[in-house]
């Protein structure tokens, strides 16, 4: 079941070739990083140099001929992906065959926006992740090498039909039992519908005997599972492993629409079938097969690793993951997980290249309840405006003012575009100017900022959303609404705040409320809980470092080609709002392979036919062994 991309390949020969076949490509592509910044964003897109340019450097060459190339010019090509060619020449004489060629040169290049191809690169080779305005640097594929004997052996055993059978009959028999959430559950103990979370439990312990002979198990509020495989070395900080294994309810009115019976656990000969077998029954499970398989073959860690599922994140997390956080923060207090991967994202095609996005952030949440209240009557004798009618203006006031969605530098989001602007080819031309040149130019900023407002995914992702989900108001056709209620939910952007966003909804509706005469009426607008956006992990540090080289590994064992890691965010939120004390380095990933998949590799969740693809579950599970071993020997 071995996954090949034959059409992913990148033709990465060109450019770095040719800024490295002579003093003059050299000079020119330092220049080119030299000067871009001062040219108009717009002519800034990758492999696009002003002809101008060329002359200028064409004179300081002549001039200054012992100073070319400048002694930064090497900087430049040692932040190329793979770029090693040979070092500059040292300076000589003989320039003034450069005279003819800034001659012609000022006849065919004269100050007009001109490919770098006048310097024989073919075109194919010019992509925008082999420029210098590449804001995403890549961290080197991450092999193990004091484990590298095991990685080898467990990643060909992945490869093999035993194994892979062996890994979706787990996954199947998971899906098998039940384990729906439901809104509004009452207490465990108390609502018998979590007795369906006990049988599950069971499996894992029939499924994996080796980690349950060997891991320490904790139950926390009965359904939470806690898993401690002690390592040898305590002064190492714990790798901390997350999932759930509850999934949102099969709608009845759906059943007939699936391909394969929502709790079969079915496989095809390609795909298990059925409702968690993406979300998330297949990270938890992976993580167990991961775990049993390392036992299985004689690992014995240095650093310990803890495995914590939840068992009601579709509702929240307040009963599973809201009582396991608090009980690992008692147990090994603050800031002391060396990292925590939760369920999130996985890689697929972008503009052209393949990323992964990790989730380093998650926006916040708050539901504002607007309530009008009227005096009642009777409807034939009504005021001008019903309790109804005023929450219909204060609800269109608030529609016509959405929260600004700013494309801010120094933000997730801009990190992740900066991404795709580096090393996605297929990315528009103009908006990949803009990108790379918004952290200098303003101009830039905004014009990246209207090009992305356009696109409602992406805007949603970096500016505060509202969504008026739910109204209700009146009792009867005949009797004036004494009340109505507007529910707006709002996601909050990871540079504001729970406050900002309420504060910014009373702003906008005073003057609307003030408008209206409502006599012995009233508007309350209330705000209870609220969730502020999550701290922020850095992606400039060793820990994001080797989480990107474990992708890059883990996928080359399954694909030819390249993959580039992009910091992201998530615009839900994860079980990871109540762990958020435990570990600096929080990550929402799944290595979930989403290529050439119209649904990212989602598989349909919370939907009809929701289902894993075998080979992407096994790409998972070497995603988490190359993790392990990785970081047991890392020094975090």
């Amino acid at each position: 079941m071995q996954t090949r991309n034959p059409a992913l390949r990148n033709h990465q020969i060109g450019f770095r070739k040719l800024v490295t076949r002579s003093r003059f490509n050299r000079a020119a592509h330092t220049a080119y990083s030299s000067f871009a910044p001062t040219w108009p964003y717009a002519t800034q897109s990758a492999g696009t140099i002003p002809r101008c340019y060329i002359l200028v450097l064409i004179s300081r060459m002549m001039d200054h001929p012992a100073s070319w190339p400048p002694t930064d010019a090497k900087s430049h090509f040692d932040q190329l992906p793979g770029a090693h060619g040979p070092s500059p020449r040292k300076a000589r004489s003989g320039w003034g065959s450069l005279a003819a060629v800034a001659i012609v040169g000022s006849i065919v290049l004269w100050c007009k926006p001109s490919s770098l191809l006048v310097l024989h690169a073919h075109p194919s080779a010019v992509h925008p992740h082999s420029t210098p305005l590449a804001q995403c640097p890549q961290a080197q594929p991450l092999v193990p090498t004091t484990h590298t004997d095991l990685w080898t052996t467990l990643t060909a055993l992945h490869h093999t039909d035993a194994f892979q059978m062996r890994a979706v009959q787990g996954l199947g028999a998971a899906v098998r039992i039940p384990t729906e959430t439901f809104d509004a559950m009452g207490p465990v103990g108390e609502d018998p519908r979590w007795l369906s979370r006990a049988p599950f439990s069971g499996h894992l312990e029939a499924a994996y005997p080796k980690a349950h002979a060997t891991l320490s198990l904790q139950r926390v509020n009965t359904y939470g599972l806690v898993y401690t495989w002690t390592g040898s070395d305590p002064s190492l900080k714990p790798l901390l492993l997350m999932g759930h294994y509850d999934v949102v309810p099969v709608a009845p009115l759906s059943v007939d629409q699936w391909t394969h019976p929502a709790y079969s656990g079915y496989f095809d000969g390609e795909s298990v079938w059925g409702r968690g077998s993406s979300d998330d029954k297949s990270g938890v499970i992976g993580i167990m097969t991961t775990i049993e398989t390392l036992l299985e073959h004689g690992f014995v860690p240095r650093r310990s690793i803890v495995l914590s599922f939840g068992f009601d994140e579709e509702a929240g997390g307040i009963h599973g993951a809201g009582h396991l956080g608090p009980a690992l923060l008692e147990l090994y207090g603050p800031d002391s997980f060396a990292m925590i991967v939760d369920e999130g994202s996985g890689f697929s095609d972008q503009y052209g290249a393949i990323f992964a996005v990790p989730g380093v952030a998650e926006k916040g949440s708050i539901t504002v309840e607007l309530e009008v209240k009227t005096p009642g009557g009777h409807s034939s004798v009504p005021p001008e405006h019903t309790s109804i009618g005023v929450l219909a203006a204060l609800i269109v006031e608030l529609e016509n003012n959405p929260p600004p969605a700013k494309f801010e530098t120094d933000s997730t989001f801009f990190q992740m575009t900066a991404c795709y602007a580096s090393h996605g080819p297929d990315i528009d031309t103009d908006l990949r100017a803009a990108i790379l040149a918004s952290p200098s130019n303003e101009s830039a900023r905004a014009e990246a900022e209207r090009i992305l407002s356009k696109n409602k995914t992406f805007r949603s992702l970096f500016g505060t959303t509202q969504a008026v989900d739910i109204v209700s108001g009146g009792v009867k056709s005949n009797a004036l609404p004494e009340q109505a209620v507007a529910y707006i939910n709002h996601r909050i952007s990871t540079k504001s705040s729970v406050a900002e966003t309420v504060d910014r909804d009373r702003t906008i509706l005073a003057p609307v409320i003030e408008k209206y005469d409502l006599g012995g009426g009233s508007v309350e607008l209330r705000s209870p809980g609220g969730l502020e956006p999550a701290p922020i992990t850095p992606s400039d540090g060793a820990a994001f470092e080797l989480l990107s080289g474990t992708i890059r590994a883990a996928f080359l064992k399954w694909h030819d080609g390249e993959i580039y890691v992009a910091p992201g965010m998530m615009t839900g939120n994860t079980d990871t709002r109540f762990y958020w004390d435990l570990s600096k380095h929080i990550f929402r990933y799944g290595h979930n392979n989403g290529i050439g998949k119209g649904d990212n590799g989602m598989g349909g969740i919370h939907t009809v036919n929701e289902h894993m693809s075998a080979s992407a579950f096994i790409e998972m599970i070497t995603f988490f062994t190359t993790l392990v071993l990785n970081l047991d020997e890392a020094a975090l």
